[in-house]
């Protein structure tokens, strides 16, 4: 059967507030096949959500829906909110409780319109995805991050939209909520977009369709199907690349030879002249007729090398702009036999009174995921070690340099730029060498002289870790939370990149699961709640 398009861009296109396109002439229809929304950060992911979900008014040009279309933010719940008011029924149930308490206003009865049973439904949907205990106006605050996004998507049901838009519905979700989430996106039978990073969750999309500054293109398949395209375009490009330089080579020789045989038949033509009795008059005229050939011949070689020039500028943009990572960070010095860190009856502050407390030891050059559900005390213990949290009881030991890099990149001073704040930290590396491995890194020379507050997520954690890689004193232990939340995916491969080459003792919080399978681990550390 045909698919039915639901929503249909034609022609979209949004400017920033300062003027400036942040993506021009979109078309593209989506139906109900489940597709994933990929990007780099900035293209403008969100902004498109908005859009399709009739929030946002495009610049130029139409979205056209054909249903209802319930979208989900990043942003899903403020500090004051309640459950209902997260499944986007608190109207309905305030003019309900207005309406039993003797209300007679249109505007009541128009908001409540035919969902009398709403406290009901929303009630019993409660119950059936486990969240019974949950009262309709519970502070959101008090839910977990995994028991939110549960009662948000419960809200898409209650709404009987016929287009459900997420906007990075996973992030900081543990692994149990993560499947709570899959387990909720299979019952959804109608139209779905979800905007994401994750990799998990895009293998369960039927199409991918990513938004870059081309516009965007779609991909039959899951993210699977769309890395592999991906890496065939990629390739394609390199060839199409490589294949034009070396025609502008043959080109450039030609237009030379081009040009002495014509400087080969002037010279030839002036001594012939000198030699005749011709008048001047007609020898001036040869002359101006050579001078004429030349000119032309030297526009139409300026015009060549000029469109020959803009095919490989346009060739050069089509492939990936980042190249492969490069890190130059030297390897620690290895401590055979003894660990880099102890823990012997540790107890976190803030913690469970009644948590096991946790022993246990790092070896140089190992490479642990820290893992468990949220709430557990990862990130806790991740600070214990740093030297930021003092224990609530029992004893640690670090015996080495330790570096740790929260999901903020707190290191980063928002203030500086990347460049002053790698000078800070690599006194011993001259200005020519920083702006090398910044270069290695993906941060171009007008990107690393900007404040780092303007830069995105992934530019942000790569500059981060190379103040720790390249600093004075080698780091032995890297400390690592949920360093993969927010980043596209061309910056989470070029962060495993760099972690895969790190060789120092690495420990890791994360619930990305195809994340900590690429770093190379050698086991893992469950903290349980």
């Amino acid at each position: 059967m045909t698919p039915v398009s639901i929503l249909t861009l034609d022609g979209v296109a949004f400017a920033l507030p300062d003027g400036r396109p942040l993506f021009t002439d979109l078309n593209e229809c989506f139906d109900q096949r489940r597709t994933g929304l990929v990007g780099r950060n900035g293209v403008g992911k969100s902004l498109l959500a908005q859009i399709l979900a009739g929030n946002l008014a495009p610049t130029a040009g139409h979205c056209r829906a054909t249903g209802r279309v319930h979208c989900l933010a990043q942003q899903i719940a403020g500090p004051d909110t309640t459950v209902a008011q997260l499944a986007q029924v608190g109207e309905v149930l305030d003019a309900l409780r207005r309406i039993e308490a003797g209300s007679c206003s249109q505007a009541d009865f128009d908001t409540v319109g035919e969902r009398w049973d709403m406290r009901e439904r929303l009630q019993a949907q409660l119950a059936r995805h486990g969240l019974e205990q949950l009262d309709a106006d519970r502070p959101v605050a008090t839910l977990s991050g995994g028991q939110a996004m549960r009662v948000a998507l419960l809200g898409a049901f209650l709404s009987e939209a016929d287009y459900l838009i997420l906007d990075e519905p996973s992030n900081h979700l543990d692994g149990p909520a993560r499947a709570q989430l899959l387990s909720l996106l299979k019952e959804w039978n109608k139209g779905l977009l979800v905007i994401s990073h994750d990799r998990e969750l895009l293998a369960h999309m039927q199409r991918i369709v990513e938004l870059s500054p081309l516009g965007l293109a779609s991909y039959g398949g899951n993210y699977s199907v769309y890395a592999q395209c991906k890496a065939d375009e990629s390739a394609q490009a390199e060839r199409t690349l490589e294949r034009l330089k070396l025609e502008r080579q043959r080109q450039a020789r030609e237009l030379q030879q081009q040009r002495e045989r014509l400087e080969r038949r002037q010279a030839r033509a002036g001594r012939e002249a000198r030699d005749s009795n011709q008048a001047k008059i007609l020898l001036d005229r040869r002359q101006e007729r050579s001078e004429a050939t030349a000119g032309k011949l030297q526009r139409d070689h300026q015009a060549a090398r000029q469109a020959m020039a803009q095919r490989v500028r346009e060739a050069a943009r089509r492939v990936e702009a980042s190249n492969a990572i490069v890190l130059q960070a030297p390897a620690p010095a290895r401590q055979a036999g003894s660990p880099l860190l102890t823990l012997q009856a540790l107890r976190l502050p803030f913690g469970d009174p009644l948590q096991a407390p946790l022993d246990g030891c790092l070896y140089s050059g190992e490479r642990v995921a820290l893992i468990g559900a949220n709430g557990s005390g990862k990130s806790t213990l991740l600070k214990v070690l740093a030297g930021l949290l003092a224990p609530h009881s029992g004893h640690v030991e670090v015996r080495v340099e330790v570096a740790y890099l929260d999901q903020h990149c707190s290191l980063l001073p928002a203030t500086q730029s990347v460049l002053d704040y790698l000078r800070r930290r690599s006194a011993s590396l001259d200005e020519s060498s920083l702006r090398t491995r910044l270069a290695q890194l993906g941060l171009g020379a007008e990107r690393v002289e900007l404040p780092s507050g303007v830069l995105s997520g992934g530019e942000r954690l790569k500059a981060a870790l190379a103040g720790v890689l390249y600093g004075d004193t080698p780091v032995q232990l890297l400390l690592l939370d949920e360093p993969s939340n927010h980043l596209d995916l061309p910056a989470l491969a070029a962060l495993e990149n760099m972690l895969c080459q790190y060789r120092g003792a690495l420990l890791v919080a994360s619930h990305d699961t195809m994340f900590l399978q690429q770093l190379g681990l050698d086991r893992a550390w469950r903290l349980e709640r």
